[in-house]
């Protein structure tokens, strides 16, 4: 087990878009087990390489019963019009929470391990996700689209009645 240590806001990396991966190789494997043990350490549901500090397009979502998600070379081709608002807060900036409009179905492309071309369509929860961790490889954090911030205080009365 490989636990990372986590970059924040701060970090140049975050704020800009990283580099393709090109090469499909054992370093790739072993940066996406990296990425789960630091998500499952640091109890998120979702990571980006560049959260580690590595400058490539890798991310990974835990989909829960459906497994890990391997993002390599994401792009979303399509966002749905309809959008939902939910509160969304990110492993790179702690205490910080908020209010994010996202598209509630979008339709992705990337890559898998071995560098073959995958499609998949994503709702709800996970396209939120799956949004949320893309963004980080395009050098976009959250609060960016985040309409409201919630205080930790909200946040305990929202989940905790």
């Amino acid at each position: 087990m490989t636990v990372k240590k986590l970059i924040d806001q701060h970090d140049r990396l975050l704020h800009r878009e990283v580099k393709d991966v090109t090469k499909f190789d054992d370093s790739l494997r072993q940066l996406i087990l990296d990425l789960e043990d630091t998500m499952y350490e640091s109890d998120g549901v979702g990571i980006a390489a560049p959260q580690i500090g590595v400058d490539l397009k890798v991310a990974v979502v835990d989909m829960e019963e459906d497994g890990i998600l391997q993002l390599i070379n994401p792009v979303i081709t399509h966002y749905s019009a309809e959008t939902a608002v939910d509160i969304e807060g990110c492993l790179s900036l702690p205490d910080v929470f908020g209010e994010v409009p996202r598209s509630v179905k979008i339709e992705l492309t990337g890559n898998d391990l071995k560098g073959n071309t995958v499609e998949m369509t994503a709702f709800d929860d996970i396209a939120r996700v799956i949004q949320h961790e893309v963004d980080h490889l395009y050098g976009h954090l959250f609060t960016e689209k985040m309409t409201r911030e919630v205080s930790p205080e909200e946040l305990e009365e929202m989940y905790h009645d």
